[in-house]
């Protein structure tokens, strides 16, 4: 998915992020490779959401805050400055550079839709979850295409849903295919459930990435916990809001996440991203579609 970049810029989006340095001109590579020499990256225990949950980011693993992760998505990949306003910070490889055609990187949010009922993890069948979301895409595409954007299918699983319900971490990957482009997108998902939220870590990148980011899942699924009283065991059901929807809806949810997340990794370099640039509408209403679908089963709090 990642392919080599020209050295040729957007100019119309360029102007826009560097209109008062650039005087309504695309920026020079100096400017840029300027803009990505000041990054401060962190490593170490991060705090999140002050005292929310932390971050132990190893030595392979460089993070940058919400300020930082902003400059890279809005002013260094052109994103629209709303698709990355609910980022916390940025995680990608230590050895790689926001420019490298090799980069993957991923953004770290939290939803505060309440704490999740995991009471239903061993009973899904996610073949037939797919199905609903495979459906559900392509009931979408008609709109898309109607707004000028390419259909979207979603093929399969990358990896199919996995769940520990010791640590109360979820995670998998989907194969996503844009008209028009010659390969697959992969959008590998984690969620960790806390007791208040979820704590979002979404990769986005080429399908011939999937082996790289699978073996670093583990390390990425070991730097991030909740703190202690935001934990997923400190739920208390007197006080503490429930979401209205369980695991099965949370995956299903997963495939509106192509809208935001594609959206994020849409750099100002021509064909650096292929169709992680494009930005995807109209799930919104797939999101509504699964959450009707599996909110009855999930109401009731544990």
């Amino acid at each position: 998915m990642f392919r080599r970049f020209a050295a040729i810029l957007l100019g119309g989006m360029a102007a826009a992020t560097f209109s008062a340095s650039a005087q309504n001109d695309a920026p020079t590579k100096a400017q840029i490779e300027q803009l990505v020499k000041n990054l401060q990256y962190q490593h170490g225990e991060i705090k999140i959401k002050d005292g929310l949950a932390t971050l132990s980011v190893p030595d392979n693993f460089k993070y940058l805050d919400a300020k930082g992760a902003k400059k890279v998505l809005v002013d260094l990949w052109g994103n629209p400055s709303e698709q990355a306003d609910d980022v916390i910070g940025l995680l990608m490889p230590a050895n790689v550079s926001p420019l490298d055609t090799n980069c993957w990187a991923v953004t770290v949010s939290y939803d505060d839709s309440g704490y999740v009922p995991d009471n239903d993890a061993s009973k899904i069948n996610y073949d037939d979850l797919l199905k609903k979301m495979q459906q559900g895409v392509l009931d979408a595409n008609k709109e898309r295409t109607n707004a000028g954007y390419p259909a979207v299918e979603l093929v399969g699983w990358a990896a199919a849903p996995r769940y520990d319900a010791t640590t109360h971490k979820l995670y998998w990957a989907k194969d996503i295919r844009f008209d028009g482009e010659p390969e697959d997108t992969l959008n590998y998902d984690i969620r960790i459930l806390g007791r208040h939220g979820v704590l979002d870590l979404d990769a986005v990148a080429g399908m011939n990435q999937l082996s790289e980011i699978e073996n670093r899942t583990p390390d990425i699924l070991n730097m991030a916990d909740f703190d202690q009283g935001n934990r997923y065991a400190d739920f208390n059901p007197h006080v503490d809001k429930v979401a209205k929807y369980g695991i099965a809806a949370l995956v299903a949810g997963g495939a509106v996440g192509v809208a935001a997340k594609l959206g994020l990794f849409r750099l100002i370099w021509v064909f650096i991203l292929g169709a992680k640039k494009l930005i995807i509408i109209g799930l919104a209403a797939i999101a509504a579609f699964f959450r009707k679908i599996f909110k009855g089963r999930n109401q009731s709090s544990p």
